[in-house]
C-alpha cells in the first residue's frame, strides 16, 4: 500500500527566525519526521505549497482537491495549518472522493522542543491506513469526520461538534 503525502504548510513546517523572532517557511520538515519515526510505510511526497492556512485562498484549496483527484493512491495525508484545516476538510469531504484523506497539522512547530508535530503525524499515518474511505481530521490523538470537528481556539485542541 502506498500513501500520498501532500504538503501545504502550516505550523508543522514553520521555522523560527532568530533575527526577528518570527516564524516562517524555509523547507518541509516531514522527511526528518518520517526518519525520526523510523517510518517503513511507502510514502510518495508532493509539496503543493508552504503556506500559513490563514493565507490560503480558494485557488489553493482547488489545488489541494486537484492533487487528491490526481493521486493514484487511495490513501492521502495532507499537512495543513490548523486555523483553516476544517474549512479545507469540508471542501474535500463534499466532493465524496473514493479515497481516505486525513488532514493533520501541529499547534507548535516541529522545530520547537514541546512540539506536537511528531505525535500528530504518527497518529495520522496510522489513521489513514486504518480508516475507511472519507475525509478526516487527525489531531490531539483523535480522529474526526470532516463534518463533525471544530478547532477550539480557547483550549488549543480539536473536538467534535
Amino acid at each position: 500500500m502506498s500513501i500520498k503525502l501532500l504538503l501545504t504548510g502550516g505550523t508543522i513546517d514553520k521555522t523560527y527566525n532568530q533575527s526577528n523572532g518570527e516564524l516562517h517557511f524555509t523547507e518541509t520538515h516531514l522527511k526528518e519526521i518520517l526518519h525520526l519515526g523510523r517510518n517503513s510505510a511507502s510514502i510518495d511526497i508532493e509539496q503543493l505549497m508552504l503556506k500559513d492556512s490563514l493565507d490560503m485562498t480558494d485557488a489553493d484549496r482547488r489545488s489541494i482537491l486537484k492533487a487528491c483527484h490526481n493521486a493514484t493512491q487511495d490513501k492521502i495525508l495532507i499537512t495543513h495549518g490548523t486555523d483553516t484545516m476544517v474549512e479545507t476538510a469540508n471542501m474535500l469531504g463534499k466532493e465524496q472522493l473514493n479515497k481516505t484523506i486525513v488532514l493533520i497539522g501541529a499547534m507548535i512547530p516541529y522545530v520547537f522542543k514541546d512540539t506536537d508535530a511528531v505525535f500528530n503525524f504518527g497518529f495520522a499515518l496510522g489513521a489513514v491506513q486504518a480508516s475507511k474511505h472519507g475525509v478526516f481530521v487527525a489531531m490531539n490523538g483523535m480522529i474526526f469526520n470532516y463534518d463533525d470537528v471544530i478547532k477550539n481556539r480557547e483550549l488549543g485542541v480539536f473536538q467534535a461538534l
